[in-house]
C-alpha cells in the first residue's frame, strides 16, 4: 500500500509539470479572506481565479488519475490526509503559481505575439469543442474562459523561459559523473558480512548473490553525486570497475556494492542537463520568490471549502493539458 501511495503521489507531480512550471508543487500560501466576489476562489493582486477555472484543473486531474488507479483511489490516505485533499491542494497551488507568473509577465512586459495568440485561440476552440453539454454545465465554462486560461498558461511559460534563457552553467564531467553499481541490501549485519565474504574472498557471482540475498527487487542502480545517501555514495564513487565494497551501514540496512561502470557517458550527459535545469530553476525561483513576497493574496475560504470533485459518468474530460502541449510545446 505504501509503495502504491507513493506512485499515486508522484502522479500529482507529473500533472503539475505539464504546465512547464519551475517545479513540482511549488508552494504558494494564499492568505486573507475578504473582498472577493461570490465565484472567486482566490485573488492575487488584480489576478482572479474563478471556480470554473479551478474545476477545469481539478476535473482533468481527477479523470487522468482515475484512468490509472480507478475511482477508489480518492479514499486512500497517507499520513492522515486523503489523496483527494492532496489533489485539491495541488490544484490550488498550481493555479496560484500560474496566476502569479502571469502577473510577473506583466511586470516584465512579456506578452504573447500574434502567432501565440492564434495558438491560444485554436487550442481553446479544440478543447472547448471536445466538451459535451454535461461537461460544459458541470464545469461552468465557455470558450472565452478556456482561451484566458491557455493565455495565462502560455504567459507563465514564456516569462519562465525569459528569466532562465541566459542561465547556461558549465557542468564538468566529474560533477555530473554517473556510475552504475550492483547492490545487495540486507537487514542483518552479520548476514551481510557473510555475503560480502562470499563475494570478495570466494569469488561468488555477485549478481547471483544479489538475486538470492538482497531485500530489494532491483539490484542495478545508476546515479550521480548527491543522489544517494552519503555513506553509499562515498563508497560507490571510490570503487574501481568490478571492485566489490565492504559492508556499508546505511539508514535502511546494510549494503554491498559492485562497480559495473565508473563512468556512464550517456547517463552523465543526461545528468549534466538535469543539473543545468536545476540551476535554471534556482535562478527563476530567486526572482519568483522575491516577486511573490510583494503580493496581496486573498482566499475565499467558504467557497474553497465547498469544492468537491465531480462524480458523473458523463464528465470524462482529461485533455486540457494535452491540447495545450500540442499547440505550445511543439511550437
Amino acid at each position: 500500500m505504501r509503495r502504491w501511495m507513493k506512485k499515486a503521489a508522484a502522479f500529482l507531480c507529473v500533472f503539475a509539470l505539464l504546465a512547464g512550471a519551475a517545479g513540482c508543487g511549488k508552494d504558494f500560501t494564499v492568505v486573507l479572506t475578504t473582498g472577493l466576489k461570490k465565484n472567486e476562489v482566490f485573488r492575487i493582486e488584480k489576478m482572479s481565479c474563478t471556480l470554473p477555472e479551478l474545476m477545469v484543473y481539478l476535473t482533468n486531474l481527477q479523470n487522468r488519475y482515475e484512468a490509472v488507479y480507478g475511482e477508489e483511489i480518492w479514499g486512500a490516505k497517507t499520513e492522515g490526509t486523503s489523496l483527494e485533499e492532496e489533489a485539491r491542494e495541488q490544484v490550488l497551488a498550481e493555479l496560484a503559481q500560474v496566476k502569479t507568473m502571469a502577473l510577473l509577465a506583466g511586470e516584465r512586459e512579456v506578452t504573447l505575439d500574434e502567432k501565440e495568440e492564434q495558438r491560444v485561440t485554436a487550442a481553446a476552440a479544440e478543447y472547448f469543442g471536445s466538451l459535451n453539454e454535461t461537461e460544459v454545465t458541470a464545469l461552468g465554462v465557455d470558450e472565452a474562459l478556456i482561451a484566458q486560461m491557455y493565455r495565462e498558461y502560455a504567459l507563465a511559460g514564456k516569462v519562465y523561459r525569459q528569466i532562465v534563457e541566459n542561465v547556461n552553467p558549465e557542468i564538468s564531467d566529474d560533477e555530473a559523473r554517473t556510475i552504475t553499481v550492483l547492490a545487495i541490501r540486507m537487514e542483518d549485519e552479520a548476514d551481510a558480512q557473510d555475503v560480502c565474504r562470499k563475494a570478495k574472498e570466494e569469488g561468488a557471482d555477485f549478481e547471483a548473490l544479489a538475486d538470492q540475498y538482497s531485500e530489494d527487487t532491483a539490484i542495478s542502480y545508476s546515479f550521480g553525486k548527491g543522489e544517494r545517501e552519503e555513506a553509499i555514495e562515498s563508497a560507490a564513487f571510490n570503487l574501481g570497475k568490478d571492485e566489490v565494497s565492504d559492508v556499508i551501514e546505511a539508514q535502511d540496512g546494510y549494503y554491498i556494492l559492485k562497480c559495473i561502470s565508473t563512468f556512464d557517458e550517456a547517463q552523465t550527459q543526461l545528468n549534466k542537463e538535469k543539473i543545468a535545469n536545476q540551476r535554471r530553476n534556482e535562478a527563476f525561483n530567486r526572482e519568483y520568490d522575491s516577486f511573490v513576497n510583494s503580493l496581496v493574496r486573498r482566499l475565499n475560504e467558504e467557497l474553497w471549502d465547498s469544492v468537491e470533485m465531480i462524480r458523473d459518468e458523463n464528465v470524462t474530460t482529461d485533455s486540457f493539458f494535452t491540447v495545450y502541449n500540442q499547440y505550445f510545446q511543439t511550437a
